[in-house]
């Protein structure tokens, strides 16, 4: 009487629920209440449909009438729904000299929006070296500076931080930003893919 093909090792069907009674739902949904179980088999046979046990921790098991082969399908159809919705979440490096002249600062602006834009954080660094380390007030008007300027692609998600010689602030794009197609992405000597994650 198995029908659908293999079944999953969690799910009993049809002969393999070896209770003596189960506690049955119809096809759409309403309770028909606690029948032996061989009557709940019987009345899957007439329906053409599967007996499913859907809740083996109740006493009795809850079991459900119904296309097993085609409900195993549709699961699967969902599960691949949502992990093609699923958003992948880059974050970009892009680091910056604490005393930058106004070019190189556009320049990297532009790195940052555009990293923005296609829907990626983005990890800013400053880079102090020697007596630089001593005025990490310019770091911090630095970043600052940027966060204003993009305000309107992203947000900080990460404020600005002393990490030994560097200083770190992590920039997020707004959640309602939709995110510009990648293929006009170029390559960038200051970005750094350094880590991705899955986020729903």
């Amino acid at each position: 009487m198995d029908r659908g093909g293999p079944i999953s090792t969690e799910t009993r069907i049809n002969d393999r629920i070896r209770v003596p009674e189960v506690r049955l739902v119809g096809p759409n949904g309403e309770q028909v209440g606690i029948v032996r179980i061989e009557d709940a088999l019987r009345l899957a046979q007439e329906a053409d449909l599967d007996l499913v046990e859907v809740a083996p921790q109740a006493r009795p098991p809850v079991c459900k009438l119904m296309d097993f082969g085609k409900f195993k399908y549709e699961s699967a159809q969902k599960a691949r729904e949502s992990r093609r919705n699923q958003v992948l979440t880059v974050i970009k490096e892009q680091k910056l000299r604490p005393k930058i002249d106004s070019h190189d600062y556009e320049t990297k602006k532009r790195n940052v929006v555009r990293f923005l834009e296609h829907g990626n954080k983005v990890k800013v660094t400053i880079m102090f070296r020697g007596r630089e380390q001593s005025r990490p007030e310019l770091g911090f008007r630095l970043l600052q500076r940027l966060a204003e300027d993009v305000e309107e692609l992203g947000f900080v998600e990460s404020s600005a931080k002393q990490d030994g010689r560097n200083m770190i602030m992590v920039l997020a794009p707004h959640k309602n930003l939709k995110p510009k197609p990648k293929a006009t992405e170029g390559a960038d000597s200051d970005e750094l893919s350094d880590s991705s994650t899955e986020e729903p």
